[in-house]
């Protein structure tokens, strides 16, 4: 079978497809292990904690065109090669190339923070552009305002760090050192970054290497053929399932984010998806999100890149699928997206874009709640993950006081389903939270508890995720605190009878006479040795009325502490004499059904607005 799939005929010959299914599958899965393995050489190699233990990266590969062919399960990136080929034309490449940014506003969305760096290099065979590789990092700091680049306190992107337009940053080769030189010059901590940067390139010259097997083994006509047919077989997967979900006509949903830590909001975005007929006779679906609020002070704002409506859709109907790969048909499902230029959503150089991982996790919510409006069965709204900083310094073993930068991403609870409860305690897709034993040895901090938030997971038929608390005594003599926290005025919503998501903080010394409560977006906290900081994240909405619930699961989350007892008589109509269940106050508590609307946000409403 391989030696005629090696042999296959040129395309001109070609009466039907050139990859004939079987090689098709066998092609899906060699260039979705090639870009795993991209994914765990960069994980492996890597310096810093946000790459190595939070898995912050994103890998991809594209077709000779710059179309990607496969990706990462990440919905919030858009497309990532155009921005190289305007200050380098595709044709133009060469063998040994290597592309550099980080430029948020020069890739129009593409990279969303300075943090995140891409790097892009063509593929070759016998002289032939056949494809491309791209790997992506979140760097711990560029510069910046205060180490780790970013902080709420910002107000233009100059202050979250060094940018970086399109740059050649290697030639057919040759690695440009004086241009990493100046990059790693602008970190605080340049030895981490230089670090990082090389497990970067790695990661891209592996990709080349593993991509160019495959072309070895299949011919460049063969799997350009392979990736046209996967990118054609997921758009109309996509299109087939629009079609489902949105009826003819036009169907909006309105969320928002809390502030932009500067005392401005709440921050609302209003998306709306129409469906209608074209010229051509065929369907055509708009994405529309230009009635959303004006950009923001602070650095909340998401310059969201056209492709990534597409791709949330996209990734949702995939639904995990292992016969599909994530690629550009979602996107290319679209055919029309609008930005309003000046909006939160578009914001108008050079506004700050540092934390507007909050701002795209309530984009991901919205979507969920389009899709809902329309009659679909998306998952109940989810926290934002949580941020906190920490910079400071501790005395190491020879007593010298030394610089340390914590950043600590912190899971939340997600929103139920249809059909099951949402995840407990997650960050963001296959990111993970930093374990216990990692932050003790590597960092100065005790960490005194950490667990599910009780009562954080709306209440439902399908309850919400929960949340995480983490309590740090701070082992430094001194550090500033960096939090980011939302969803605390407007909360993951629940929708047809499900309860919103409980809310997240931050507190300093809870219970004592120095007690003190922190601003959920906020930089400057001063903390210093023997401080304990105590952070709770939100959790996510509930599915279904809470009555529906079946009271041997409501037992079971009391048991494993994700529902209080209070909660469990007051919300689900469930009592329990001692760890178990007794029948006779529940029915009792059950017999008086509350009513509920199809959204609660504090309160049961017909329409969030």
């Amino acid at each position: 079978m391989l030696q005629s799939i090696t042999n296959a005929p040129p395309l001109g010959d070609a009466e039907g497809p050139l990859c004939d299914p079987v090689s098709l599958e066998i092609i899906r899965g060699a260039i979705a292990a090639a870009q795993s393995e991209m994914e765990a050489l960069l994980e492996r190699t890597a310096i810093s904690a946000f790459i190595r233990e939070k898995k912050d990266f994103y890998t991809a590969l594209f077709d000779e065109n710059g179309v990607m062919a496969v990706g990462s399960m990440v919905p919030i990136f858009g497309d990532m090669t155009s921005p190289v080929f305007e200050s380098f034309p595709a044709d133009t490449m060469k063998p040994g190339d290597l592309y550099w940014y980080n430029d948020c506003y020069g890739s129009r969305g593409a990279v969303s923070h300075s943090n995140d760096q891409v790097l892009l290099a063509p593929v070759f065979k016998d002289g032939k552009r056949c494809a491309f590789v791209m790997s992506w990092a979140h760097f711990a700091d560029i510069g910046g305002i205060r180490p780790g680049s970013i902080s709420p306190d910002a107000t233009e992107i100059f202050q979250e760090g060094i940018i970086i337009p399109v740059t050649k940053l290697v030639d057919e080769g040759k690695t440009n050192e004086a241009t990493l030189a100046i990059f790693h010059r602008n970190s605080r901590f340049p030895a981490q970054s230089n670090g990082d940067m090389r497990a970067l390139m790695a990661s891209v010259d592996l990709g080349v290497k593993r991509v160019g097997e495959i072309l070895d083994r299949f011919s460049a006509e063969v799997v350009s053929d392979a990736f046209s047919q996967l990118l054609a077989r997921t758009r109309r997967l996509v299109r087939s399932k629009l079609a489902e979900t949105f009826d003819y006509g036009t169907h909006r949903f309105t969320d928002a984010i809390d502030g932009d830590g500067h005392g401005n909001g709440p921050f609302k975005m209003r998306f709306a998806l129409t469906r209608e007929v074209g010229k051509d006779g065929e369907d055509r679906f708009i994405f529309d999100a230009t009635e959303s609020d004006d950009q923001a002070p602070g650095p909340v704002n998401y310059l969201m890149n056209p492709g990534v409506p597409g791709m949330a859709l996209g990734l949702y109907y995939l639904g995990g699928d292992p016969g599909q790969v994530c690629n550009a048909g979602g996107p290319n499902a679209i055919d029309e997206v609008r930005l309003r230029e000046g909006s939160f959503l578009a914001p108008r150089f050079p506004a700050p874009l540092g934390m507007r991982g909050l701002t795209t996790m309530r984009v991901i919510s919205a979507m969920n709640g389009l899709v809902n409006v329309a009659g679909g069965g998306a998952p109940a709204a989810n926290s934002a993950y949580v941020i906190s900083i920490m910079r400071g310094n501790f005395r190491n073993e020879a007593g010298d006081l030394e610089r340390f930068l914590l950043a600590d991403g912190i899971g939340v609870g997600y929103g139920a389903r249809p059909d099951s409860d949402g995840i407990d305690a997650v960050y963001f897709v296959a990111q993970e939270n930093y374990p216990v034993e990692f932050l003790e040895v590597g960092y100065p901090v005790r960490l005194r508890s950490y667990g599910v938030v009780e009562d954080s997971g709306g209440a439902g038929r399908y309850r919400g995720g929960c949340g995480i608390i983490r309590e740090y005594e701070v082992m430094a003599e001194d550090a500033i605190l960096a939090v980011r926290i939302d969803s605390v005025k407007n909360p993951p919503w629940g929708i047809d009878g499900g309860m919103s998501g409980g809310t997240g903080r931050a507190v300093v010394n809870p219970g004592t006479e120095h007690e003190r409560m922190l601003a959920p977006l906020s930089d400057g906290n001063r903390l210093v040795r023997g401080d304990i900081l105590r952070i709770e994240t939100g959790g996510g909405g509930g599915h279904g009325h809470p009555f529906d619930r079946s009271t041997q699961a409501v037992v079971e989350d009391v048991l494993g502490g994700y529902v209080s007892r209070e909660a469990a008589e007051r919300l689900y109509g469930v009592v329990l004499a001692g760890n178990s269940l007794d029948e006779a106050a529940t029915a009792r508590a059950r017999a008086s059904r509350p009513s509920a609307r199809r959204f609660h946000r504090q309160e049961y409403v017909d329409v969030l607005a």
